[in-house]
């Protein structure tokens, strides 16, 4: 486990509470200085991935992958702050856009869901294929799941080059975020999810005719809801229970081999307890959980223009350089 001593998180005393500071900064936040290039990644089965890359001076810098949330992208101001935050310690840093999420529709029926690692493996591989010597990655909730899921799946045979992981308000328990969900204080959160997702649905139902069911969409009002009737079927699950068991990370955090840290607040609206891995944390000696009293969903703001998740993670991130260089064990596949 790495040894990281991490700041307390206080936020400001007028922004405390689960659903300020999930509120606030989706909408009022933004953040300058990221000037992405934009790469596209063609995928083994005829789709495609858009990599949005902010480059290091140092040719030979780490690289750092991130991946959004649900229904995000690499221009959401939390993605862009993290991304800031990792290239001014000097890192090579590329946002992934799921499929369908870089604002242009992907190819196939199949679109994103949170057990995706499969898309990740495709990432991770095209970076290290083009020379990289270490690798880290981190996701925000839906895409923390992914990024975690991957690391577990990948166990003892991952590559030596990805040092580390973290993953930020992620849900690692689909079923039990989802029941948290269905309370009538998540209903702002399940419109803007849903309607979102809606448009999505009704624009594949257009380009795939016969293959999307469109019969309930606008009465839909939860995930067991949506996953059941589209999430599941289009990606070869039984059920919405069958996917959410699944595509959890939970399961897998206990196969994790390289230092991996979790942040979740304790005041998240969008999880239930059993997304804060205690027992798995307690007994791996690769996950940290840290568990702030506030924070929110995706939030944790600070005074400043880094929030506190930000700088914790490139804290992290360090570390776990800093181990490498001092394992003379440890030797990066060429």
């Amino acid at each position: 486990m790495l040894d990281v001593s991490f700041p307390p998180y206080m936020p400001p005393r007028r922004l405390r509470g689960g659903h300020r500071q999930t509120i606030w900064p989706s909408l009022f936040r933004t953040v300058e200085g990221v000037t992405y290039e934009r790469e596209r990644l063609e995928l083994a089965d005829g789709d495609f991935l858009d990599l949005d890359w902010v480059w290091a001076e140092d040719p030979d810098a780490p690289v750092a992958i991130v991946a959004h949330g649900l229904e995000g992208s690499s221009e959401r101001a939390y993605v862009r702050g993290l991304v800031r935050a990792i290239h001014r310690r000097g890192w090579t840093v590329v946002a992934w856009n799921l499929r369908g999420c870089s604002g242009e529709p992907n190819r196939l029926l199949r679109t994103y869901h949170s057990g995706v690692s499969d898309d990740l493996d495709a990432v991770v591989r095209h970076a290290l294929g083009s020379g990289v010597r270490q690798l880290a990655v981190l996701g925000f909730s839906l895409g923390g799941n992914v990024t975690l899921k991957w690391l577990g799946e990948q166990g003892d045979v991952i590559d030596s080059r990805v040092i580390a992981g973290v993953g930020i308000s992620v849900p690692v328990d689909l079923a039990g975020s989802a029941a948290v969900m269905e309370g009538l204080s998540r209903r702002l959160y399940m419109v803007r999810f849903l309607r979102s997702l809606r448009r999505k649905v009704i624009e594949k139902s257009e380009r795939f005719p016969g293959q999307v069911e469109l019969a309930g969409l606008d009465a839909m009002r939860t995930f067991a809801e949506f996953d059941g009737q589209f999430t599941a079927p289009i990606h070869g699950f039984a059920d919405a229970e069958d996917y959410w068991a699944r595509a959890s990370s939970g399961p897998r955090l206990k196969d994790i081999r390289v230092p991996t840290l979790l942040v979740s607040a304790l005041d998240d609206p969008f999880l239930s307890p059993s997304c804060y891995p205690r027992e798995v944390a307690s007994s791996s000696p690769y996950l940290t959980l840290l568990t702030p009293q506030w924070g929110g969903h995706v939030g944790f703001m600070a005074k400043g223009k880094e929030y506190w998740s930000e700088t914790v993670a490139t804290q992290f991130l360090d570390a776990a350089v800093a181990q490498r260089a001092g394992d003379s064990s440890t030797v990066p596949v060429a």
